[in-house]
């Protein structure tokens, strides 16, 4: 049987599987598909309060026609039954510190060659803001957007933490709950492309990203966001 046969039927299941499993434990009011590309690789960000964040964007991204990349922590390759799956589904490892560092942006940067998607969530980890909104950004996400010269569509998601809370173990599963997810136009980052990818450009990219993701969960939560990002590098207000 040939290999890409072999893999579209892996897809299939893996398609039917979280379908028929999200469609258990979270209602689907989802809007802005029209905003992911059709026609190029891009890299699709957005915020994370739970565990769950990476199932739900994948079943957005899925059932639109992509099939995500994410990025994941080294660690979690190793862990028996989520390690065998992130490696059958070909997901990026990620070792931060290390030599092999790079070895996650080259994978992904031929995803983004061969008209992939990347999924990733550029604070790197779960918001540590006591209301889940989102945290400064790591500059991962930009780097890649810049190096590779493909646009970053924002995908906010709100409404997974009532299934399972930030590093909670144990979901609540019924009743189910509303997930509310919108993919937004592309972030302009055209005035940044071009330009040596020092730290200002970086980071000035990664702030529009958080900047566009933090907008657009104000307009789903009716709140405005505090006016200081909290800042991980601090442990604190930024």
């Amino acid at each position: 049987m040939a290999k890409a046969h072999i893999e579209k039927r892996r897809l299939r299941i893996l398609a039917a599987v979280l379908e028929r499993t999200m469609r258990c434990i979270a209602g689907r009011d989802w809007h802005g598909e029209e905003n992911l590309p059709k026609d190029r690789g891009f890299i699709a960000a957005s915020n994370h309060v739970s565990y769950i964040d990476p199932a739900t964007f994948a079943h957005y991204l899925f059932l639109n026609g992509h099939i995500p990349h994410f990025l994941a922590k080294a660690p979690l390759f190793d862990m028996f039954a989520l390690g065998a799956l992130l490696r059958a589904y070909d997901q990026i490892p990620v070792f931060r510190g290390t030599s092999q560092a790079k070895d996650a942006v080259d994978k992904g940067a031929l995803v983004l060659k061969e008209g992939g998607v990347i999924a990733i969530f550029p604070e790197g980890t779960l918001t540590r803001d006591p209301d889940y909104w989102p945290m400064v950004a790591r500059t991962g996400a930009a780097r890649m957007a810049l190096e590779n010269d493909v646009p970053v569509i924002p995908v906010i998601q709100w409404g997974v933490h009532r299934i399972l809370k930030p590093y909670g173990k144990f979901p609540k599963i019924f009743p189910r709950k509303n997930v509310k997810i919108i993919a937004g136009p592309e972030i302009d980052l055209d005035d940044l492309r071009g330009k040596p990818l020092d730290t200002e450009v970086l980071r000035a990219a990664s702030d529009r990203i958080m900047d566009t993701l933090t907008a657009m969960l104000e307009d789903i939560r009716g709140e405005k966001a505090p006016a200081v990002r909290y800042d991980m590098r601090n442990k604190k207000a930024a």
